[in-house]
């Protein structure tokens, strides 16, 4: 997209502000009319249950999210639109001009993020959006997102993850997402964050940010989930919502739901305050009903069924292999599995292992670890299993499929999302070696 390295040079706040001033990007009203998604896990379902919210309730929403799984369009969205060629080509030219004067006054090289996030601010300029919600790449203290200045923020859920820029314990790691808040601001955070409570209190306090937490004062309850769909209670502040239908699979999603409702409900306060009630909940029930977030728990097909996920820590993927089991059963399952060379194999395959008796592991095209080693993860975690080894995506997907189908099993592929990406773009006929990441 972008002939950036994917970071660029130190922080990148200063030259950030620049470029955004170049570009003319009015930060305040950005600020205005933006929400910001952190965390380890659930940060794309969340901003985008949030932003199909807003959608409903009748705003032009705009959406910048990552990574794309596809394409790199999926990453800036109005309305549910992703943004076309032309004008995400006319952007580009736009944003690398400014970059080029920049970087040159400033000496400083921009990262590919940076760039990508200076032009979802200027397209949802353009296209005059009412309501924006941004993703976070890394962190907060320092992603280009805490430019935004937001004042209604969330962190989703936090995990051991990036710990050479986040920090080495869970205490720093929710500290860092904590600073896309502006003072003053709110931070909903997510309910495995609840341990860390006392310390995020004191650690927002002198910075006037209010910390409110999914379970204790965001109630979340009667939570129910099947292979025919999932509701939940809901109530926060003066709003008690029965029974809220989500489109999103998993018991994760009941806390992601949790948190962008509750973003929306303090941003359209802020906003526009006295709105009818009825008129704020039915756009939550339809928000959090037609959400769709691909890649989470996503059957792929039905004959064999095969079920995809593109998490990538561990908390994730051991949220995600419980929903499973909950939702499609226990039984009949084959694993496909492999991780990405900079993860910790033993504790994602490892952690997924000693549920399946019979694994393919494999190596995905992108960064993906060597098979032989996932395999050897893969026994040591369960010596009962019957393990094979597919060299390829297209080795494993053929022989999972085949082997699903002569023993009536289902296929469930988990590990990280290049994995899962790739092995859902060759059952579908294509090539993971077209597919561009970064």
């Amino acid at each position: 997209m972008f002939d950036l390295p994917k970071y660029g040079d130190g922080i990148c706040l200063a030259r950030m502000a620049d470029l955004l001033d170049m570009l003319a990007v009015d930060r305040a009203r950005l600020r205005r009319i933006s929400v910001v998604v952190t965390g380890s896990n659930g940060k794309g379902s969340t901003a985008a249950m949030c932003a199909r919210i807003g959608r409903a309730y009748g705003l032009r929403t705009g959406l910048f999210a990552s990574p794309h799984l596809f394409r790199f369009n999926e990453r800036i969205q109005v309305d549910d639109v992703e943004i076309d060629d032309d004008s995400l080509a006319r952007l580009k030219r736009q944003v690398e001009a400014m970059i080029a004067d920049v970087s040159s006054r400033r000496g400083e090289q921009f990262g590919a993020f940076e760039a990508l996030f200076a032009l979802a601010c200027l397209h949802f300029q353009k296209s005059q959006c009412d309501f924006a919600v941004f993703e976070a790449g890394i962190g907060g203290r320092y992603d280009p997102v805490r430019l935004i200045g937001a004042r209604e923020t969330c962190v989703t859920s936090v995990d051991y993850e990036h710990i050479e820029l986040l920090g080495n314990s869970l205490e720093l790691i929710a500290s860092d997402k904590s600073d896309a808040c502006a003072a003053g601001g709110t931070i909903i955070y997510g309910e495995n964050c609840r341990d860390l409570r006392r310390h995020l209190v004191e650690y927002n306090r002198w910075r006037g940010c209010t910390p409110l937490f999914v379970r204790d004062e965001i109630s979340v309850d009667n939570e129910a989930q099947s292979a025919s769909g999932q509701h939940v209670d809901f109530q926060f502040g003066y709003h008690d919502f029965r029974r809220i239908q989500l489109g999103l699979p998993g018991a994760f999603q009941f806390n992601n739901a949790a948190i962008a409702t509750t973003l929306f409900l303090l941003w359209l306060q802020r906003e526009q305050p006295r709105k009818s009630p009825e008129r704020v909940e039915a756009a939550i029930r339809s928000g959090l009903r037609d959400a769709r977030w691909p890649g989470r728990l996503e059957i792929i097909q039905q004959a064999p069924l095969t079920v995809i996920d593109v998490g990538h820590t561990p908390d994730g993927i051991r949220q995600s292999l419980a929903s499973l089991t909950a939702i499609h059963g226990a039984d009949d399952w084959i694993l496909v599995t492999g991780a990405s060379r900079d993860k910790k194999a033993e504790q994602i395959v490892g952690g997924l292992a000693p549920s399946f008796d019979t694994i393919i592991c494999t190596a995905a095209h992108h960064k993906g670890a060597d098979a032989q080693a996932i395999a050897a993860t893969a026994r040591l975690g369960n010596p009962e299993a019957n393990v094979h080894v597919a060299a390829t995506i297209a080795d494993a997907v053929r022989l999972s499929q085949e082997m699903a189908r002569a023993q009536k099993r289902k296929v469930y592929v988990a590990g990280g999302l290049f994995l899962a990406i790739e092995y859902a773009t060759v059952a579908k006929g294509g090539h993971a070696e077209d597919l561009e990441f970064f």
